[in-house]
């Protein structure tokens, strides 16, 4: 058996949002709904929280995180890498001689990634001769149909063709599928971790999302999004004895 640990970073001082990761959504701050599916998906031996407030430890202590004190501010910032965080994360839990084999990621902007999608991305993932696993789904706008601007005049950011025709000329369906990776889930072996010294190591297998696992607020327009997808399931659930946030 292998110990599983779920780390949530949750830094404070969004740019595009105020206090994103604490936000209210359909009655619960924001971040509840990934601790909530975390806990509940029963892979995990400790559920973390990772964050520089003591505000937002203590919105996901009562939810059924763990803290092991504050990250600190100078790797907190909206340009910080995850590498820096989780290995500060890694060398508390060693300092406290807290093992654990597996890890993963978990962003509370994605609140609709229930305990289902960990459990069926753990699965594929223990299953797999791989460092890591990332969710991703198939990208909104083909790399195809995307240019650059220089100098007055755009070029192609991908300059292929199909039977002579340029892929930005060409269906979509006729083009080669490309995916994005989402803010859902990541989970990957430490020895990895520590290996590569990177969150996903050289061999990435892909966890395909569906539907809204994948979905990420990260602005206003998302937020209003994700108020109107639980509105609506609340409305459809008839005798109103659960809500999204239960799973």
């Amino acid at each position: 058996m292998y110990t599983s640990f779920a780390f949530i970073p949750a830094r404070s001082g969004s740019k595009r949002l105020n206090n994103k990761n604490i936000i209210n959504l359909g009655g619960h701050p924001l971040l509840a709904y990934t601790v909530n599916a975390a806990v509940k998906s029963g892979i995990f031996t400790k559920v973390i929280i990772v964050t520089d407030s003591k505000l937002y430890e203590n919105i996901a202590k009562h939810y059924g995180a763990e803290s092991f004190g504050l990250r600190p501010k100078k790797i907190s910032g909206h340009k910080s890498q995850d590498y820096l965080w989780l290995n500060w994360i890694d060398k508390v839990l060693t300092d406290l001689n807290i093992n654990y084999d597996i890890f993963s990621i978990l962003r509370p902007t994605s609140p609709f990634r229930s305990s289902k999608t960990i459990k069926k991305a753990y699965k594929k993932f223990i299953n797999k001769n791989n460092d890591s696993i990332r969710a991703v789904e198939l990208t909104g706008i083909h790399p195809g149909k995307i240019w650059k601007y220089k100098k007055n005049y755009i070029t192609p950011l991908i300059k292929k063709k199909i039977n002579n025709t340029p892929w930005h000329s060409s269906q979509y369906s006729s083009l080669p599928k490309f995916y994005a990776q989402n803010a859902s889930l990541e989970i990957a072996w430490k020895k990895s971790f520590l290996k590569y010294k990177n969150i996903s190591g050289n061999k990435i297998s892909p966890y395909f999302s569906n539907g809204l696992e994948g979905f990420d607020i990260n602005n206003e327009l998302d937020y209003e999004y994700a108020k109107i997808i639980i509105k609506k399931k609340v409305k459809l659930d008839k005798f109103n004895k659960k809500s999204w946030f239960d799973d």
